[in-house]
């Protein structure tokens, strides 16, 4: 906690787990956050030696923030810390949802025992950005890549996949409703939205 304690830090991490981000990506992708203090955590996190700046090669010439090695090995922490809270008994999936925590909620929950026996490849375009799922082996990798074979691609927000995995609303709905687009392989949408069960609820104090 002494390295990652700090307000905000453990989410500055969290966004920076898919790859580098410039400043006002990550001030974007965490609203709330003001500019002096996303600078002072940057800061903080570079001298603990869990991330670096560096400049992209022109023509971007910009200046972005990645994790180190060392900070991508935090990646089980996260995993950890989402199984347990999704046990809330006050989890609720339908709150804003950012494309690097969906992504991470997907390597989460996955469960190998409900994927047997499935090899696809499932693409997400997510704003201005894409990822390829594949799954085989009981697996699942994501990373940002190109769509050309994909079997299955979802289109919409972060916030809209989160609900027809997470919180049951169905596909129909969300494409009636203009919110969500599905290209390809219908029966393996309906059976990839079933692959990330949440753990069961903590009852509360009486």
């Amino acid at each position: 906690m002494d390295l990652v304690g700090e307000r905000w830090a453990l989410l500055v991490i969290r966004e920076l787990m898919l790859g580098p981000k410039r400043f006002s990506d990550l001030r974007e992708s965490l609203p709330g956050i003001s500019a002096n203090v996303l600078t002072q955590r940057l800061e903080g996190l570079e001298a603990a030696g869990i991330l670096v700046r560096r400049k992209l090669p022109p023509p971007a010439a910009a200046q972005v923030y990645e994790l180190t090695e060392w900070g991508y090995e935090s990646e089980p922490i996260f995993q950890a810390l989402g199984r347990w809270a999704a046990r809330s008994p006050l989890h609720d999936p339908t709150l804003p949802f950012s494309t690097a925590s969906l992504v991470l909620s997907l390597r989460t929950m996955f469960s190998p025992e409900r994927a047997k026996g499935l090899d696809a490849r499932v693409g997400f375009r997510l704003g201005e950005e894409t990822f390829l799922a594949q799954l085989a082996g009981g697996r699942i990798e994501i990373a940002r890549n190109g769509l050309d074979d994909a079997d299955l691609i979802f289109t919409g927000t972060p916030p809209v996949l989160a609900g027809a995995i997470y919180g049951g609303q169905p596909l129909e709905a969300l494409e009636q409703a203009g919110a969500l687009q599905i290209e390809g392989d219908r029966a393996l949408a309906q059976r990839f939205i079933g692959l990330f069960p949440l753990p069961p609820k903590v009852s509360k104090p009486a």
